[in-house]
């Protein structure tokens, strides 16, 4: 199974009860992985949060993500870590986390992409396909003729992010791309279980 297909991108925003619920609805909706992301720098409700999700997706099968910190990850016993440019050094990073947890990475110049390919990652996130509210520091966007010359170059899986919806879901999905992660599509959805159903279907 791939694992990255639909991958939920937690919205740190939202309070622990309804971030549980979300999590529950949308894995029930077939989101096949989630990551924490906990922005505000606080270790102690990063630890919280993660655990709140991890009981949630516990006896699931769904793989537990978390965002920039090695630490917080091997304190919940998490199944992985999601790495950005100015991350720990993806080396360190895997050296700590063993060799069977997943270690993701950000991608946002071809310059990051070629070095990414000596790097001990198992997966891409390719930032920012379209232009978002949530990534507002970003140089460029890759859009659709960057995602697949991004493909054809990298050996490794690679996850579209990006201000991707419902609207340009099938456009993304035809290049072949390995994954699509989501924010709001999901996060933000009256039913996060029907808008994961029905983002699932566009992923073919």
């Amino acid at each position: 199974m791939n694992p990255y297909r639909l991958y939920l991108v937690t919205d740190d925003r939202q309070p622990i009860g309804t971030l549980q619920t979300v999590v529950a609805e949308a894995v029930a909706g077939g989101v096949t992985l989630v990551q924490v992301r906990e922005k505000h720098g606080d270790v102690r409700a990063f630890i919280e949060r993660a655990e709140a999700v991890q009981e949630v997706l516990k006896g699931t099968g769904v793989p537990l993500i978390i965002n920039d910190r090695v630490d917080v990850a091997l304190a919940v016993n998490a199944d992985g870590v999601h790495l950005g440019q100015s991350d720990m050094p993806a080396a360190h990073a895997r050296r700590l986390l063993g060799p069977e947890r997943l270690l993701g990475l950000s991608v946002e110049t071809e310059q990051q992409l070629f070095e990414s390919e000596l790097l001990p990652v198992d997966y891409l996130g390719l930032s920012a396909i379209f232009a978002t509210p949530t990534k507002t520091d970003l140089n460029r966007h890759w859009g659709i003729d960057g995602l697949r010359q991004a493909l054809k170059y990298s050996s490794r899986p690679i996850v579209a992010i990006g201000g991707i919806h419902a609207g340009n879901l099938p456009e993304v999905a035809q290049t072949g791309v390995h994954g699509v992660a989501l924010v709001s599509a999901i996060c933000r959805a009256p039913c996060p279980r029907s808008a994961a159903q029905a983002l699932g279907r566009l992923m073919g």
